[in-house]
């Protein structure tokens, strides 16, 4: 119990040197690829974020969606990947490979969809390499470039404010 509470020290002092040396990209390039972190105790709708990559063009084979669950779950089978704190080690290790290899991946768009406060979701967020990051309501300002404040269940909503940002920052083009 008491390393546990080491170890999540350890991961807050890491976030926290990772979010103070963060440089925000403002580049204009298109979105063509989009990476979704999803706490699927809030949320576990799939279906909804591949309905959006089309409504924002993103192709089906460049959509990767990863989510994360607090308590391992073992009907959680339907889902691609699905995550838990024992994936991450010490000062932000990730333990998991597949976890490592969506971090690395360059998204164009990173969406983090989530509203608790989860240390390991946060770092999943920080580590991304994606090149623009967007999320909901969040205490930290410093994860995301643009942070949309909308409820976790009112997706529509969501939905439509990521069409009007994307189209403002010109990273999509609404008419192909």
């Amino acid at each position: 119990m008491i390393l546990k509470g080491f170890k999540a020290k350890s991961n807050k002092k890491y976030l926290n040197k990772l979010l103070s040396e963060r440089q925000v990209n403002v580049a204009d390039n298109k979105v063509v690829s989009l990476g979704v972190i999803l706490n699927i105790d809030e949320f576990d709708d799939f279906e909804a974020f591949r309905k959006l990559a089309d409504y924002i063009k993103v192709r089906p084979n460049r959509l990767k969606i990863v989510a994360f669950s607090e308590n391992k779950k073992d009907d959680l089978n339907s889902w691609d990947e699905c995550h838990n704190p024992k994936d991450f080690g010490w000062n932000g290790k990730i333990n998991n490979v597949e976890l490592q290899e969506f971090l690395n991946t360059k998204f164009d768009l990173l969406i983090s969809y989530y509203n608790n406060e989860v240390l390991e979701l946060k770092l999943m967020t920080t580590l991304s390499q994606a090149r623009f990051k967007i999320g909901i309501l969040q205490t930290d300002e410093r994860l995301n470039d643009l942070i949309i404040k909308t409820g976790l269940k009112d997706f529509a909503l969501f939905k439509k404010e990521i069409f009007k940002y994307l189209t403002i920052l010109n990273k999509i083009n609404n008419n192909e």
